[in-house]
């Protein structure tokens, strides 16, 4: 274990490399220094405290150390670590990548007082050879077959729901207008009951057997529905268990598709005059779509074979906090769209899976970070601000009160960061060797 002693300002510092990333301090504060402790904290308790007897602020030291008892050696070594922590890391010449962890002793009046901080640092990286990094580029291609299914989708979402006459039969692609009550074992239950629901057959939107039995049926019909919930339903009461929908259709339509003309395109907003205005918008978008995939998989290849080429260690609380990122996204994404129970298991597997795609994305964080340091990359703050424009014109928001937002969110500094990555990639990009294959490749 290598070690490092220095002190300083009252205090003598100790390190000692736990492993790569992971350096321990032991601490020893002068008694001096922990005496004017104790002097302070009492003082600034006498001047709060309220004790029969005696006048605010007149209340004796001795009547304090007494009221607060251990409480008080809890305060002093607190404030002790508040105000050395930082002096101990810098004497150390330290970065940590999260906050310490301490180890206190008890202080004493009249001892110097002691305390350990784990500390994780980043680990020191030596990147290989980066012209000797190679990835794979994948083409952009937008075939014709592709504008015509997005156009026919488009097409979909246009369509025109009219009423059939009252002698026609449901079948697949209805939409069909019904209300329903569901009972189990004759008893209605919560949420199983509605009216004027809109229900296309075939969407499969319903539980398995619901729609099937509903095939045939014509407008003003009645039909008791006998279905069965599945296992894993996500209603653990209903979970399994037989129902009986009864159900009343009220209104049974069919599906009118526009025609593909420049009157469907002037239709889909005032940027279309023509029908051809349409497919050139979405061969824009889907060369969009396609450019960005390329380009993560891209990205995604060079940092495959840079890893492969590189050893370091990860420091672990790096690895849970991204975790923990992940899981709150994922949560923020889910919270009130499946039930609360379902999340919590859904985000402990994810917990458990989710740690080596954690673990690489520091990777590639880190791996970034360093070749920005090695190519002397930076972001300036003009940069910083082009790049707060950019998202307030995203957003429809004013780039002042966009920069004063970031500012007083604290912003700036992941800004700096995510453009330091842009160029780091960048720059690997020009260094490496780049193949470039069909996109139907692997990546």
């Amino acid at each position: 274990m290598a070690e490092v002693e220095s002190a300083a300002q009252g205090i003598r510092v100790e390190t000692s490399e736990v492993s790569a990333v992971v350096r321990e301090l032991a601490v020893e504060i002068e008694a001096q220094r922990v005496d004017a402790a104790f002097e302070r904290i009492v003082n600034e308790l006498r001047r709060g405290a309220r004790v029969k007897g005696f006048r605010p602020g007149k209340v004796p030291a001795r009547v304090i150390r007494k009221m607060y008892g251990a409480s008080l050696g809890e305060e002093i070594e607190r404030a002790l670590v508040r105000e050395t922590l930082a002096e101990a890391v810098e004497q150390a010449d330290l970065q940590p990548v999260v906050e310490p962890q301490i180890e206190a002793e008890a202080p004493v009046e009249g001892s110097v007082f002691r305390y350990k901080a784990r500390i994780e640092v980043k680990p020191a990286i030596e990147l290989p050879d980066l012209d000797a990094i190679s990835g794979k580029r994948p083409a952009v291609q937008v075939g014709e077959e592709e504008v015509l299914t997005e156009l026919e989708t488009l097409r979909e979402r246009q369509a025109d729901w009219v009423e059939e006459a009252e002698d026609v039969a449901a079948a697949e692609g209805h939409q069909l207008t019904i209300d329903f009550v569901g009972t189990i074992d004759g008893v209605a239950f919560e949420g199983g009951s509605a009216e004027g629901v809109e229900l296309e057959l075939g969407s499969g939107r319903m539980i398995p057997g619901f729609e099937e039995q509903l095939v045939g049926a014509r407008s003003g019909e009645k039909r008791n529905l006998e279905v069965g919930f599945p296992a894993d339903y996500g209603n653990a009461e209903l979970a399994g268990k037989p129902a009986v929908f009864a159900t009343t259709v009220t209104a049974i339509k069919r599906k009118e598709l526009p025609e593909l003309d420049d009157d469907f395109a002037k239709d889909l907003g005032e940027e279309f005059e023509r029908l051809d205005d349409v497919r050139e918008k979405i061969r824009e978008v889907l060369r969009s779509q396609r450019q960005h995939a390329s380009d993560h998989a891209l990205h995604r290849s060079l940092l495959d074979d840079l890893i492969a080429r590189t050893s370091f260690e990860v420091p672990p609380s790096l690895v849970e906090r991204q975790l923990d990122s992940q899981l709150r996204q994922f949560e923020d994404q889910m919270k009130g769209r499946v039930p609360e129970a379902a999340l919590r298991a859904r985000l402990a597997q994810m917990r458990e899976e989710g740690r080596d795609e954690a673990r690489r994305r520091v990777q590639e964080a880190l791996l970034l970070e360093q070749i920005a340091t090695q190519a002397a990359l930076d972001a300036s703050e003009e940069e910083v601000d082009a790049r707060l424009d950019e998202m307030a014109s995203g957003q429809g928001l004013d780039p002042e009160l966009m920069r004063q937002f970031a500012e007083s969110q604290g912003w700036r500094v992941a800004i700096r960061s995510e453009l330091l990555d842009r160029k780091a990639m960048e720059h690997l990009i020009g260094r490496a060797k780049i193949a470039d294959v069909e996109a139907s490749e692997e990546a």
